[in-house]
């Protein structure tokens, strides 16, 4: 898995205007610029918010990729509870869990 490279893409599509325009009109010719796996492209071309959030990418840069698909917030948001209960626990980056979706966390 390549999150670094993976957040980065989502990093250039939110700051950069012609990343952005060239990925509305292409996106593989985009997505072939950065270093990712097969599971990360997919994810990507679907688009799976679901499955991004669980790949660890930032939820601040992943909201941004959201709205770019003109994806609603709420809607957003429970892409990635679904992304959880189909592609199992987060996997990398600040939101690893370390129970399972299901377990009930103390507090």
């Amino acid at each position: 898995m390549s999150l670094y490279q993976l957040s980065k893409l989502m990093f250039d599509l939110n700051r950069d205007n012609a990343v952005k325009e060239a990925f509305r009109a292409d996106p593989r010719q985009v997505i072939v610029k950065y270093d990712l796996d097969d599971e990360e492209r997919r994810a990507i071309m679907d688009p799976d918010i679901g499955l991004l959030y669980v790949l660890g990418v930032n939820g601040q840069l992943l909201m941004h990729y959201a709205a770019l698909l003109g994806i609603e917030w709420s809607d957003y948001l429970q892409r990635m509870r679904d992304g959880v209960k189909m592609h199992g626990p987060v996997r990398a980056g600040i939101y690893t869990m370390t129970t399972s979706p299901d377990e009930k966390v103390a507090g």
